[in-house]
């Protein structure tokens, strides 16, 4: 990578195209002329000595909370003989997932937070990559699946065991999985295909727009599948909550009894949050073209998104709902 790739990474991001002095070594230049990246380098969420105590002791709290809520949440779906339904085993699911998604990026963060060699080699940060998508889709798919179960629990009550078998709900976890491996597995080839201008990562984690804008030409391909394979697989759970959502809205509708509005509500109320939080974040992040991305601004939504929102869904879940909150007093009493 010479001094031609730097001229058009400039070219690209907008910044005025100047070639360094001769001798003098241009900044951008990380990797060194006509050599391949091995490691990358992560400038974290700031840059500010003073600020990272505060950085470190926030993002460990909510890790940790995010560990405790959503142990707690598998522990009574797991145990509790009132809670084995669909709802609490998909729950389950989505607590696992929760504390998988963080564990991707967090403990990085914490680490690289006091340290002044901020450093990811090449093939971990691909790695990373790849989780970090199939688990990000796989939240999409898990919340979903939790919304057809409130549809059929709500407008098919009297066919609810017989329509949510364990079988089905296996099967509505299992078989996403492998579609967003698959998916991830794709992205990944496609960064490999890439060269890249520096080795900085103005994010704390090796996130796709904060990669693909290091690349030393246009990913045209990237940004072409974000934009279509990417948007079917990701937003498709989403058009079916909503589609779901519009089912259930009418079946509330015709309710009469201020009883069964109520109900409806408390079903339905705590997903809704869950999924306005998530997808919201996501579309933000993830479908608008490259070139429109200020990284600085991206990897703090990031840190809601990877961070705040896993440990919110079992303290929004578990927020004035009776059962769960029934079943923890039995495990802590040891019934």
């Amino acid at each position: 990578m010479g001094r031609a790739n730097v001229l058009r990474c400039a070219r690209r991001r907008g910044s005025p195209v100047t070639a360094p002095p001769a001798g003098v070594t241009d900044p951008r230049m990380d990797a060194g002329n006509d050599t391949v990246v091995t490691e990358f380098i992560l400038l974290g969420l700031s840059s500010r000595p003073e600020l990272q105590p505060f950085i470190f002791v926030l993002i460990l709290t909510m890790y940790l909370v995010n560990l405790a809520g959503n142990s707690l949440m598998v522990a009574v779906a797991w145990t509790d003989p009132k809670l084995q339904t669909p709802m609490y085993f998909l729950l389950s699911q989505l607590s696992l997932l929760d504390m998988g998604f963080a564990s991707i990026t967090v403990p990085q963060l914490l680490v690289h937070t006091f340290s002044r060699h901020r450093t990811i080699p090449f093939n971990r940060c691909i790695a990373q990559f790849f989780f970090f998508v199939t688990a990000g889709n796989m939240e999409g798919y898990l919340l979903a699946a939790m919304a057809y179960d409130r549809f059929v629990a709500i407008c098919r009550p009297l066919h609810y065991t017989s329509v949510l078998t364990r079988g089905l709900c296996v099967r509505l976890v299992v078989g996403p999985w492998g579609l967003n491996v698959l998916h991830a597995l794709l992205h990944t080839l496609l960064v490999l295909r890439l060269s890249f201008c520096s080795r900085r990562i103005p994010h704390f984690f090796c996130d796709v727009p904060a990669l693909l804008q290091l690349s030393c030409t246009h990913p045209y391909l990237n940004e072409l599948v974000v934009l279509t394979l990417g948007a079917t697989v990701t937003l498709s759970p989403f058009l079916f909550i909503l589609a779901s959502y519009g089912r259930i809205g009418a079946a509330v509708l015709r309710l009469r009894s201020a009883a069964g509005l109520r109900k409806a509500a408390s079903t339905c109320g705590s997903h809704v949050v869950v999924v306005s939080l998530f997808f919201g974040t996501v579309i933000r992040l993830y479908f608008t073209p490259i070139s429109a991305h200020h990284l600085d601004r991206d990897r703090h939504v990031a840190v809601f998104y990877t961070v705040v929102t896993p440990m919110l869904n079992p303290l929004v879940y578990s927020l004035r709902n009776r059962e769960v909150k029934g079943a923890v007093r039995r495990l802590a009493a040891g019934r």
